[in-house]
C-alpha cells in the first residue's frame, strides 16, 4: 500500500495543522476529556545513555488549566515536554491526551494534529513572509509553501486570522515582513500561528525570555485570557510572571516533581527553598 507523503519539512511538526499522517489516517480534534483531565501523565520513566532524565513522574493538567512548570537547570523540564509532543519516547510509563489519545504510540505530527501546540524558546517564523501570511500559512494543509500562498482564502478564513492578529496584537504589522519583528512580536507571531489550529493544549517554553516589561505584562494577559479556551503549560524561571499568571505550579527535581500547589505553597516548601528558590 502506497503511503502519502508528509508535508513539506520546510513547517516544523509543531506547526503542521493538516499534515498527512503516517500511518493514512487522520486524527481528530474531538478529545474525550469526560472527567475533566485533559493531559495524563503516569509513572513517566525517560534515560539517556544510562543517565535518567525522569523517574516516575506524574502530571495531570485538567481542562482550561494555566499551569506553570519550575525547577533548576536539568530538572527535566524540556524531556517532559519532548514526552508529551512524541519527540522522546519514554521507556515506560502512561502518557494520554484526553481518555483515547495514548501518546506514546502516536508520532509528532500526529500529536500536533490531535490538538497539542508546542512553542520553543526560540521563535519558528518565516521571517521573509509578511506576519498575515505567517498565520495564513499556519492554517493551510497537504500544500507546499507557496501553493498555501497563492490559494484563496474564504471569508471565514480571513476572519479568523483577524481575530488572531487582534488576540496577538499584531494588526497593525499584518503586511510587516517578519523578520523586522521585535523579539516579543515574533514570540507572539508563532503563538499566533499556534492558535490557527486551534489546540486544545498549548506547551510554552520560557516566552518572556528576551521581552520587554511591556511585552512581558501582556504576555501574562493573553495567556490568561488564553486559559479559557486551551490549556497551558509554561515552562519559566522568572517567578514574578510565573507569580502573574499561575493557577498551579508542579516544581520538577532530578527528573521528579517534588512539589505542587500555589506559587505561595511551593515558596514555602523546605524543600523547593533548598533545591531551587534558596535562601
Amino acid at each position: 500500500m502506497k503511503t502519502t507523503p508528509l508535508a513539506p519539512t520546510l513547517l516544523p511538526a509543531h506547526l503542521i495543522p493538516g499534515a498527512a499522517l503516517d500511518t493514512g489516517k487522520t486524527v481528530g480534534k474531538g478529545v474525550n476529556v469526560r472527567h475533566g483531565t485533559l493531559l495524563t501523565l503516569e509513572d513517566i520513566n525517560v534515560s539517556f545513555d544510562g543517565f535518567q532524565a525522569l523517574t516516575d513522574l506524574t502530571l495531570y493538567i485538567g481542562v482550561g488549566e494555566l499551569r506553570c512548570i519550575i525547577g533548576p537547570n536539568g530538572a527535566g523540564k524540556t524531556t517532559l515536554m519532548d514526552v508529551i509532543t512524541g519527540k522522546t519516547r519514554p521507556d515506560s510509563g502512561t502518557a494520554y491526551f484526553g481518555e483515547q489519545y495514548d501518546l506514546t504510540t502516536m508520532s509528532e505530527v500526529q500529536i500536533a494534529q490531535a490538538g497539542i501546540g508546542r512553542k520553543f524558546q526560540k521563535p519558528t517564523v518565516f521571517e521573509a513572509l509578511s506576519v498575515f501570511e505567517n498565520l495564513e500559512l499556519a492554517q493551510k494543509a497537504n500544500k507546499s509553501v507557496w501553493a498555501s500562498l497563492r490559494a484563496r482564502l474564504s471569508g471565514e478564513q480571513k476572519e479568523r486570522i483577524d481575530e488572531v492578529l487582534q488576540t496577538i496584537r499584531l494588526e497593525a504589522s499584518r503586511h510587516r515582513p517578519a523578520g523586522l519583528l521585535s523579539h516579543g512580536q515574533k514570540q507572539f507571531l508563532e503563538i499566533g500561528m499556534l492558535l490557527m489550529q486551534e489546540p486544545h493544549l498549548l506547551l510554552l517554553d520560557e516566552p518572556v525570555a528576551g521581552m520587554t516589561d511591556a511585552e512581558t505584562e501582556f504576555t501574562a494577559e493573553l495567556f490568561k485570557s488564553l486559559a479559557r479556551q486551551h490549556a497551558l503549560m509554561v515552562v519559566e524561571h522568572d517567578m514574578g510572571f510565573v507569580g502573574s499568571i499561575a493557577d498551579h505550579v508542579s516544581v520538577l527535581h532530578q527528573g521528579r516533581v517534588l512539589a505542587e500547589g500555589s506559587l505561595e505553597q511551593v515558596q514555602n516548601d523546605e524543600r523547593v527553598i533548598e533545591v531551587y528558590l534558596g535562601r
